[in-house]
């Protein structure tokens, strides 16, 4: 057997990382700015992560959701406070279509319908419900295509109010920051005419802050830029930096009931422990305004550089639009210069580095850019 090819792969295996360092097996250090599509939130093997994953290893890595695990309760108390949504409830479960998932199926037991709004060049995961509100036909399967979904132009307000004014719609989901489409960042005042319209007609806003979130907007939620307080909030990625977690925030409005959802292994002993200690990091160490610092610091020097046609973000998620097509700058960039980047499209550069990357490695970056784009 062998692992099933859905995968294009560099030429280039990791084997220990510390920081924002990745070393491989031919003994090259690399910059990481991509940290694994944005997962990486406190950085590679933080000795205070490691250290709690192992004791909580060396006790009881998992049992069901049969039995207390305090640890859930732990979680939930912290990351409400650090969000500033203490009042609201959190389902654990293991990824962020998992979380997107529970997070539709929700609103639509709760008002009984089953048409959701998204946007143009989304991205909510790759299972059932959310790469049904995914805008890529490319990764939806015939199977996946029976969802009443309607995609409206990004942003388009007048066009998601005609449409939530039928009254048949269960939610709109969007993103934070609209990530693999491009790093678009919804105006706040959108975000809250959006909110206000959903209300009126009973249908919930979902914030998908899977990439956006945990601090990397130079806030927790990209959409505390604005006013709006979600019915739900789902987050991944950032949450575990690196071990498999999600969740769902959930508001108050919500009545749960036994069986209504749930996971075998969501909020196991030892996933709750890792994301316990990113919380305690990121409080600790002051991540979520380094991020916007920082975040800040990136945009100022990315600004001059050739080629460039617009830099979009804030804080750490960061898309750097240029005139050409980027795949062999970001060759370069990762075997000449060794630093890991993403891509959205053909042509913009994706950042979304760990939160507690600082200004030399900014510096790095910006350096090698001008270095291979003054050749070219």
């Amino acid at each position: 057997m062998k692992p099933f090819d859905v995968y294009p792969l560099f030429d280039i295996e990791p084997v220990k990382a510390i920081g924002s360092r990745i070393l491989d097996n031919e003994g090259n250090q690399y910059l990481d700015f991509y940290g694994g599509h944005a997962v990486i939130s406190i950085g590679h093997s933080h000795p205070k992560y490691v250290k709690a994953i192992t004791d909580q290893l060396n006790k009881i890595a998992f049992y069901s959701n049969s039995v207390i695990i305090s640890l859930q309760q732990e979680v939930a108390e912290k990351l409400g406070r650090l969000s500033g949504y203490p009042e609201y409830n959190l389902f654990l479960c293991n990824s962020g279509a998992e979380a997107n998932e529970n997070a539709l199926k929700l609103a639509s037991f709760t008002n009984q319908r089953s048409k959701v709004i998204a946007f143009k060049e989304a991205f909510h995961g790759r299972t059932s419900g959310a790469v049904a509100c995914t805008d890529n036909p490319s990764i939806i399967a015939p199977f996946n295509a029976n969802h009443q979904v309607e995609f409206i132009d990004r942003f388009d307000l007048n066009a998601a109010k005609a449409s939530i004014e039928k009254g048949d719609v269960t939610a709109v989901i969007i993103e934070g920051i609209q990530g693999v489409g491009g790093i678009y960042v919804p105006e706040p005042g959108f975000l809250e005419e959006l909110h206000a319209i959903c209300k009126q007609h009973g249908t919930f806003l979902i914030l998908d802050e899977i990439q956006s979130g945990y601090g990397r907007s130079g806030k927790f939620f990209a959409h505390q830029y604005s006013s709006v307080r979600p019915d739900i909030i789902t987050v991944a990625k950032g949450m575990g930096s690196g071990f498999p977690i999600g969740g769902v925030l959930i508001s108050p409005v919500f009545e749960a009931k036994f069986g209504m959802l749930g996971t075998t292994f969501g909020g196991n002993h030892l996933a709750c422990a890792a994301a316990k200690a990113v919380l305690d990091v990121i409080e600790d160490e002051n991540l979520v305004n380094n991020a916007a610092a920082v975040g800040e610091y990136l945009i100022e020097r990315s600004k001059n550089l050739k080629g460039l046609k617009e830099t979009r973000g804030i804080g750490l998620m960061v898309g750097l639009e240029f005139d050409f097509d980027i795949t062999q700058l970001r060759k370069d960039l990762l075997f000449k210069h060794k630093i890991f980047t993403g891509y959205s499209g053909k042509k913009t550069l994706r950042l979304l580095p760990p939160l507690s990357i600082n200004k030399n490695d900014v510096d790095t970056l910006i350096n090698a850019l001008e270095e291979i784009l003054s050749i070219q």
